[in-house]
């Protein structure tokens, strides 16, 4: 069990609070324009997120144990298909991949850390900023070593149990967040572009919000708080019975959130300060941002800073997509804990040695379509096995479960409040994420073709 509620609240938010913050959600509103699309994102996260995130919890509370071992303990129990447990299965699988490439990725903000303590962006130029970022990625014995470096940190964290391992982790490192997050903030308020990216990231423009970015919107709401991977689930069985599950995943999301706009509001003001483009894709946090903390008073410092934030951010998400994985190996081989997270640890790190090579040796390797190996990864992780986990956790929970379970996890007491979750968990969100996960796979145009 967690020892509190408050240290549940900072466990799942710590697995909500990634890469997918501090790196994607900025450069997606750059994209999009902006205010408008983080309007809909809220939106989004009220009707999709918070119920499906409500589910997965209440799920893990009743089961009680790891996510295949929960979804089999509560099908037999209430007589359902046994084909549920799949749902379990998906998590698990979906977690032990995304931690393959993610690790990777990790690896390059911890990289980026000692490349900006080091002074190695300082004055440095755009074509600079982005040669340095080329040449790490086509050596791929220097990603190798940072990829080892962040897992080994995961497992060396996650093998102590939930206790002395994922709670002293986030005791210390989610307000380590925190605090770097709100310095940073501080920081763009005095960079002389910061009125800028407060009316970039609030100012009404609909007209820049396509119909591809109100996917982009409800997708990210559904990432972002690492939904449909069983993390959450897993989380769910250690909270103690006395704890509010609304009120708890509520509080969740909130931190999420504001985590995602701190985040925005610490890119965009140095992003604008310096002339710099704030659609800049992917490469606004590995490009981008060095680039114009280089070009800064104090840039060093603060850009150091900031990259630690995301090693933090990463390192709390990882630990989370371990717990499925290793929740099943100690209850049902009866593995020793710390075996079965140096196991896990061997070959997430084996199926990341395969994203690293897809950057250079293997960048030429394609299999399937276009798609190299970390492509083919993250496409069937992020555009199927999530939302697919997402949308049957949902019709489980709302349609599976008694509504006697419903109301004692939940804590329902009106015939208004369970009706109002039902239709958020059984149909809302479902079709929400139903919407994203057709639109990613045949694509908004052929939708409208079709539709025409």
């Amino acid at each position: 069990m967690w020892s509190n509620r408050w240290l549940f609240v900072l466990a799942a938010a710590g697995s909500a609070v990634g890469l997918g913050n501090l790196w994607r959600f900025p450069y997606i509103t750059g994209e999009n324009g902006g205010g408008a699309f983080v309007l809909i994102y809220l939106i989004c996260i009220a009707l999709v997120g918070i119920p499906i995130m409500m589910a997965e919890v209440l799920i893990g509370r009743e089961g009680r144990q790891s996510p295949v071992n929960s979804m089999r303990s509560l099908t037999q129990q209430h007589h359902r298909h046994r084909a549920w447990v799949l749902v379990g299965w998906m998590g698990v699988v979906a977690g032990f991949l995304i931690l393959s490439f993610y690790a990777v990725i990790a690896g390059w903000a911890l990289k980026y850390v000692f490349s900006m303590a080091g002074g190695g962006f300082a004055g440095a130029s755009g074509d600079q900023a982005v040669a340095a970022f080329d040449q790490f990625l086509g050596s791929p014995w220097e990603m190798l070593l940072w990829h080892t470096l962040f897992m080994a940190l995961v497992v060396f964290i996650i093998s102590r149990g939930v206790v002395a391992g994922l709670e002293t982790a986030v005791r210390w490192l989610m307000p380590l967040l925190f605090v770097l997050l709100a310095v940073l903030v501080g920081y763009g308020v005095t960079s002389g572009g910061f009125a800028q990216g407060v009316d970039f990231m609030f100012g009404l423009e609909w007209g820049k919000l396509t119909g591809a970015g109100l996917f982009d919107a409800l997708g990210h709401a559904f990432f972002t708080l690492s939904l449909g991977m069983g993390a959450i689930m897993a989380y769910g069985a250690y909270v103690p019975s006395s704890v509010s599950i609304t009120n708890t995943v509520v509080t969740i999301a909130v931190l999420d959130t504001l985590v995602a706009l701190a985040a925005g509001l610490a890119i965009f003001p140095v992003v604008f300060a310096n002339g710099l483009e704030p659609g800049q894709g992917p490469g606004l946090m590995f490009v981008t941002v060095p680039l114009a903390f280089g070009q800064m008073p104090l840039g060093a410092l603060f850009g150091t800073l900031f990259f630690l934030l995301v090693g933090f951010a990463a390192i709390t998400s990882a630990i989370s997509l371990t717990e499925p994985a290793l929740a099943y190996f100690v209850e049902q081989r009866n593995v020793k804990r710390s075996k079965a997270a140096a196991g896990i640890g061997v070959v997430c790190w084996l199926l990341g040695v395969g994203t690293v090579l897809s950057f250079n040796e293997w960048a030429d390797v394609h299999l399937l379509g276009q798609m190299t190996f970390f492509d083919l990864l993250d496409y069937f992780t992020q555009n199927i096995l999530l939302p697919l986990g997402g949308l049957f956790i949902a019709l489980f929970a709302a349609y599976a479960l008694p509504k006697a379970v419903l109301k004692h996890q939940l804590g329902i007491k009106t015939a208004l409040s369970e009706k109002g979750w039902l239709l958020l968990a059984g149909v809302v969100a479902p079709l929400g994420v139903l919407a994203v996960f057709l639109v990613t796979i045949i694509g908004l145009d052929n939708i409208r073709a079709w539709l025409s």
